[in-house]
């Protein structure tokens, strides 16, 4: 086994966040520490801009070669700062994920930025990146690819056990119960919006870049006409596999949302999230739900979850962080793409074949 380093910018345009794992790539050792560095509020705001002008920009804008390299150096401050951390766990390799700032799997295309050659130079290791676009060309939706570390995860939990992600988009894994072989059913699919709207919805509203403790939610009501309008969406009607871009949902979402209240806005788009997870047709039930990510903080999306799924707790009952595992999972990723491992399948991303994620730099 080697000790890895996984960098992790996801669809909330929090920050970055920096994990050190100990893995060969099947499985996992040692989780080592981690740390999130945030984003300042103006690059955030530059990288958010991005978004909403991305299907219309080309590779060399100025502005997106700008950010690409003011959010590698964020990146490259992480690393430092947690190699400073645990000093004597040297990584053998990086994951650099990079951001996204355009997810058109329809399209055959997902864009991530960041300069991984600088990040290599800079941090003097070597860095695997661009984990997407293999998948895409095998015909997959190059998303999710956490499925193969949430399966080293519980390979010694031999139930149906679903592992929820709620980042800016939420995803899910599903893990069918082992067979007397110890062989088990993976699926995953993103379910619907995570925090993004909800997020954007609360900085409207309230100035703040998210609805903190679940504030706002748990002060409105949910307007159960808008809902539905919401879940009919055609995305909802798809079988799994399937992904999302961060803004999948966004001018239509915004649009139904609009003449609510700011509290009854927010309960809406937090009920939009919990439903969408709860009518994702399943190829079998979860006994148990463990979430993750920064959704797992608001209270009203997870008394919402167990209301609905029941059994659903976070992921820190396990003893893992939350906000760290998307980052390990990078670090895994690295290694298997460095042992030719494929980290994608039919189930997880609908590519046609078992695919290798990544390519080293």
């Amino acid at each position: 086994m080697v000790w890895a380093l996984g960098l992790m910018s996801g669809t909330s345009l929090d920050g970055v966040d920096a994990a050190l794992i100990e893995t060969d790539g099947v499985r996992i050792g040692r989780m080592g520490p981690s740390l999130t560095l945030p984003y300042s509020p103006e690059l955030r705001a530059r990288t958010r801009a991005l978004l909403d002008r991305a299907a219309g920009l080309p590779d060399d804008d100025n502005e997106v070669q700008a950010v690409a390299r003011d959010l590698t150096l964020r990146h490259v401050e992480a690393v430092r700062l947690l190699r400073e951390q645990a000093p004597d766990l040297e990584p053998a390799v990086i994951g650099f994920h990079g951001q996204t700032i355009l997810h058109q799997p329809e399209r055959g295309w997902s864009w991530q930025i960041g300069d991984a050659r600088l990040l290599q130079d800079l941090c003097d290791v070597p860095v695997v990146y661009d984990f997407r676009t293999r998948d895409l060309e095998n015909g997959g939706e190059g998303a999710p690819l956490v499925p193969v570390f949430h399966a080293a995860l519980l390979q010694r939990d031999p139930r149906s056990v679903a592992m929820l992600n709620i980042g800016g988009v939420a995803n899910v894994t599903v893990l069918g119960p082992q067979d007397a072989q110890g062989e088990r059913g993976v699926w995953a699919c993103d379910t619907g919006p995570g925090n993004a709207l909800l997020d954007d919805w609360a900085l409207q509203h309230t100035g703040q870049p998210c609805d903190f403790g679940g504030a706002l939610a748990a002060s409105g009501t949910v307007c159960q006409d808008v809902l539905e309008d919401l879940l009919a969406i055609p995305y909802f009607a798809r079988p799994m596999p399937k992904s999302l871009d961060r803004l999948s949902f966004h001018p239509e979402a915004m649009a139904r949302v609009r003449d609510l209240s700011a509290e009854d806005g927010a309960a809406t788009l937090a009920a939009f999230t919990v439903e969408s997870v709860a009518r994702t047709p399943f190829p079998v039930r979860p006994e148990m739900w463990f979430v993750a990510g920064g959704g797992r903080h608001n209270p009203v999306l997870m008394d919402r979850l167990n209301q609905r799924l029941g059994n659903v707790a976070s992921v820190d009952v396990l003893g893992w962080d939350g906000d760290a595992l998307e980052a390990q999972c990078f670090g895994l990723l690295a290694v298997r793409c460095l042992r030719g491992l494929p980290s994608s399948w039919p189930g997880t991303t609908g590519v046609r074949q078992a695919c290798i994620a990544g390519k080293a730099v």
